[in-house]
């Protein structure tokens, strides 16, 4: 999912910004903006998009039975 076509453009994975703080990132065309900010020189780099932590599975349901063959 990092590498789709059709990404919601942000700030914080642009080609041309830098992250400050959590919350805001230096963009070589429009200074300090925040991080959700986009505008129309746009780059997308996939290599500062962070992927969402996948969901832990819960455990507590399942009984012994559950584990055997």
């Amino acid at each position: 999912m990092l590498f789709r076509k059709s990404i919601d453009p942000q700030c914080s994975y642009c080609r041309r910004s830098a992250e400050v703080d959590e919350d805001h990132v230096i963009c070589a065309k429009k200074g300090i903006v925040s991080t959700g900010f986009h505008c129309r020189h746009f780059q997308y780099d996939p290599l500062k998009r962070q992927p969402s932590v996948p969901a832990t599975p819960d455990f507590s349901k399942l009984d012994e039975e559950d584990f055997t063959l």
